[in-house]
């Protein structure tokens, strides 16, 4: 089957190992089910496995991809649900020590087929496009999960969302947006505060400046860069919700006179559940919110798709198509 996939590692030129060919057809052992893919969407996590981070030697060559959506082997239409718990494992998925996505240990979405356990398929809404529904299970499900089950947020409150532009980002600033929230959004380029408030966000700011108010939480992908801000923005009892590090994680001041002066709440966030995906599919089902794509490319082009992503080029999703 056609396939996008690793066959090698390097951190200065990522690229390098990326190959467009074939791969032998998936089989599904027990338990487990196949999904003629129809569309997949691209995250970071792509671009680390090419430099090997969460990715082995000896897992290669690795189809890469977490996100898809298509057809179940009955014709219904399905997400992929990306993370993959030990079969022992009853509750949150996230927090299985054992769980990995797809593309670490089992083969990825970027094909025509994948395998996955039968439990990590959900149904797809007509509503939703296969490329709309191919965004939802990383980037979208990571941003559903900080606000409403991490940061507890609810119609009303007010979140700061840094770094306007990523898929995180965009997805944070539209799933706040149809959840009620008030919505501050930060970024370095004007052009991408535009798109900000176009999607949803009540009032952007350039990264770094004051704020005309406290906010109740902060959603924080970006890291060292921004962690001052974030943690200066809170109103006493506030909170930040991180899931990322994209500038780094090692912090010029951690702030901690001000956590604990403020009573300020620091709270990691991974991914999401497979009823959590089921939730978000059903919010935009219902609110008509959906996520914002950058651009759709045919699978057999994905090298541009992952050379944008590498360059920063990029507000919302990119999205394989079949």
């Amino acid at each position: 089957m056609f396939a996008v996939y690793a066959e090698s590692f390097s951190t200065e030129d990522p690229l390098s190992g990326l190959v467009i060919g074939e791969r032998p057809d998936p089989v599904a052992p027990d338990g487990w089910t196949t999904v003629t893919v129809k569309a997949a969407s691209l995250n970071h996590h792509d671009l680390w496995s090419l430099r090997g981070v969460g990715l082995r030697q000896e897992a290669l060559p690795m189809i890469l991809g977490c996100d898809a959506a298509g057809y179940d082997e009955d014709g219904n239409e399905v997400v992929v649900h990306a993370v993959i718990s030990d079969p022992s494992w009853t509750g949150d998925e996230t927090l299985d020590p054992k769980r990995s996505l797809l593309s670490e240990r089992h083969q990825g979405t970027f094909a025509d087929k994948v395998v996955v356990p039968t439990r990590n398929v959900i149904p797809k809404p007509a509503s939703l496009s296969f490329e709309e529904a191919a965004c939802l299970p990383t980037a979208w499900l990571t941003a559903y999960r900080m606000l409403f089950t991490q940061g507890n947020l609810k119609a009303g409150d007010t979140v700061l969302v840094q770094g306007a532009g990523g898929g995180v980002a965009t997805a944070l600033i539209t799933l706040a947006r149809a959840g009620g929230l008030k919505v501050l959004a930060t970024s370095r380029d004007e052009t991408k505060r535009q798109r900000a408030l176009e999607i949803g966000a009540h009032e952007v700011f350039e990264s770094g400046a004051r704020l005309p108010v406290k906010v109740d939480a902060v959603m924080e992908t970006v890291g060292r860069a921004t962690w001052s801000h974030s943690i200066r923005a809170l109103r006493p009892g506030g909170a930040i919700v991180i899931s990322g590090t994209t500038s780094g994680p090692n912090l010029d001041d951690a702030e901690l006179t001000r956590i604990f002066f403020l009573q300020l709440r620091i709270i990691g966030s991974t991914m999401g559940t497979s009823g959590e995906l089921a939730g978000l599919v059903n919010l935009l089902d219902a609110s008509g919110a959906r996520p914002l794509i950058d651009r759709s490319i045919p699978m057999d082009q994905a090298r541009d798709g992952f050379a944008a992503m590498a360059s920063g080029d990029v507000f919302g999703k990119i999205v394989f198509t079949r």
